[in-house]
């Protein structure tokens, strides 16, 4: 068995989940069904990975949309992002593995994604934003991986003030298992007895795990939210 990398959200009925990670309540869970990523173009022309929405898999609330950017090795001067595009009525959560993206937007914001960063953006009212490689990266080329999550939001909060939580790789809780076989960077929610800092507009968890041979873990998810993991990397 190789390391597996994972990432598990959950929020509101139902479950789609793999065997590396157990989603549990009182009763536990089993695995509704397993989807297949297909292969799109976004932005200026950069491939995705997306899981949903599909035609076979597109009514998951609150998760509107999935993309996983890469991973993919980029020459000086291959890199592309997404030109100005608005956003509204819900947000977008960009988790950054490799590689260096730039934020800006219609309300004069900017920020920037490294390596295990993580940008929390609430449209609510609306944006026009951009995400682009950043004049350095873009300039040296490199690996490129990352994964943007689109999760709804409930009517009394569709149009309220954009607001961002953009929180480095040094500031994300982590936590590690006793046998040391098993490592979580809490994003949202809590997981392994550690919380995290991001505040969220619905119950919500975003925990990226990394599973080594022989390692197993359990997560506790209440029974009403729905659950899903994404399997990064590895087979078991």
């Amino acid at each position: 068995m190789k390391r597996q990398d994972e990432l598990t959200q959950s929020k509101q009925k139902g479950t789609t989940v793999s065997k590396a990670v157990k989603l549990e309540t009182s009763k536990g869970r089993t695995v509704a069904g397993v989807v297949n990523s297909i292969e799109t173009l976004e932005g200026a022309g950069f491939l995705v990975r997306r899981p949903f929405p599909t035609p076979g898999f597109s009514e998951f609330d609150p998760f509107l949309l999935l993309d996983e950017m890469g991973p993919m090795e980029l020459a000086p001067g291959e890199a592309k992002g997404a030109p100005d595009h608005p956003h509204r009525g819900f947000e977008t959560v960009t988790y950054m593995l490799s590689g260096e993206f730039e934020h800006k937007d219609s309300r004069g914001h900017a920020g920037q994604l490294k390596p295990g960063d993580v940008q929390w953006m609430t449209a609510g009212a609306g944006v026009v934003h951009s995400e682009m490689p950043s004049a350095a990266f873009e300039r040296a080329g490199g690996r490129l991986h990352g994964f943007q999550l689109w999760v709804n939001l409930r009517k009394v909060d569709k149009m309220m003030k954009p607001r961002y939580q953009e929180i480095p790789s040094a500031q994300i809780p982590k936590a590690t298992s006793a046998d040391r076989l098993v490592t979580v960077s809490v994003i949202a929610g809590e997981a392994l007895g550690h919380k995290a800092v991001i505040e969220t507009r619905i119950p919500i968890m975003y925990l990226h795990y990394q599973i080594k041979p022989a390692g197993s873990v359990t997560q506790h998810v209440p029974r009403d939210y729905n659950g899903f993991a994404y399997v990064i990397d590895g087979a078991g």
